[in-house]
């Protein structure tokens, strides 16, 4: 007895076929993405690195960045809420668990990148916070006195462009560069003021980006938050 053949016009055959081929993609979708990610992680560190080394006024291309970021840091760990280095969490070559921590809020500490730049040690700390539109963050590098501020970087995803976007630039960081984070014994970070304004609690300030107000004010507040909470880690370092 001869089978019928599906009638490649009705609504059973459009809904099967239509469901085979949503499988099929989501499929294919998932074996490119698994194959692909390494290469993903891999550029994502690449880039991590790229910022953490301009933190030390050093710009690196991307095919430069892991020989220089393996010349210059030397150390990598987690640090609990007193300062101490979290036990076992010293880096491996590439620094996994200080890398992944850096965006984790669940992670086991906050990461601490050590550098060696012209025989000084040089701490590098990530900050995250929220910009006027979605996050920003930061990299900021403290001299081994646990006060001085060697370098700053700053990045974001969407702020406004000719504006706001003007904290990723070499020189908003380099405004940092000699500010103190401590004054008179006490962490009062470093605010972020209108251009020709003045701090009014006598901390260090820097100039805010012209026509970026809440911008830089993000900025301003995502230092002291994230900076903050090393505040015991660079105590123990002006000891």
């Amino acid at each position: 007895m001869e089978e019928k053949a599906m009638n490649r016009e009705s609504n059973v055959y459009t809904i099967l076929f239509s469901a085979i081929m949503v499988v099929i993609f989501a499929l294919g979708l998932s074996l490119i993405h698994q194959t692909l990610r390494p290469k993903q992680i891999q550029n994502e560190n690449v880039d991590t690195m790229r910022q953490i080394l301009r933190s030390l006024n050093i710009e690196a291309s991307a095919a430069e960045a892991e020989a220089k970021y393996a010349e210059l840091i030397k150390n990598a760990y987690l640090i609990a809420p007193d300062g101490s280095k979290v036990v076992g969490t010293e880096g491996t070559q590439y620094y996994d668990r200080a890398f992944s921590a850096i965006s984790r809020r669940d992670a086991a500490g906050l990461p601490v990148f050590e550098a060696n730049v012209n025989g000084n040690t040089i701490f590098i700390l990530p900050m995250r916070g929220a910009g006027m539109w979605a996050p920003i963050w930061g990299y900021l590098a403290v001299n081994a006195d646990g006060n001085t501020i060697f370098g700053a970087t700053f990045d974001h995803t969407s702020e406004t462009p000719g504006l706001g976007d003007a904290i990723a630039t070499q020189a908003f960081g380099e405004r940092y560069i000699g500010k103190r984070l401590f004054q008179n014994g006490a962490f009062t970070s470093v605010s972020v003021v209108k251009p020709g304004a003045s701090s009014l609690r006598g901390e260090d300030y820097v100039d805010g980006v012209s026509g970026g107000t809440i911008t830089s004010r993000s900025v301003g507040v995502m230092m002291y938050q994230s900076i903050g909470a090393y505040e015991n880690f660079l105590m123990n370092l002006q000891r």
